[in-house]
């Protein structure tokens, strides 16, 4: 069974999980309200996704 030699250090360690970070979302605004809304989503404020209505607003 392969048992490692020596410790890792902690910039070995950090340099190897530097791919591994969290980035923020993209964000586009709605061309109907102007909210700030997800790519390829639909409004949450108005409910319409390539100009047409998804979801009513009522909810």
């Amino acid at each position: 069974m392969a048992v490692p030699k020596h410790k890792t250090s902690k910039s070995k360690r950090d340099k190897r999980r530097t791919h591994k970070k969290v980035d923020a979302p993209n964000v586009s605004t709605c061309p109907e309200c102007g909210e700030v809304k997800l790519p390829h989503h639909a409004c949450p404020s108005c409910g319409k996704y390539k100009g047409r209505t998804i979801t009513s607003e009522e909810e």
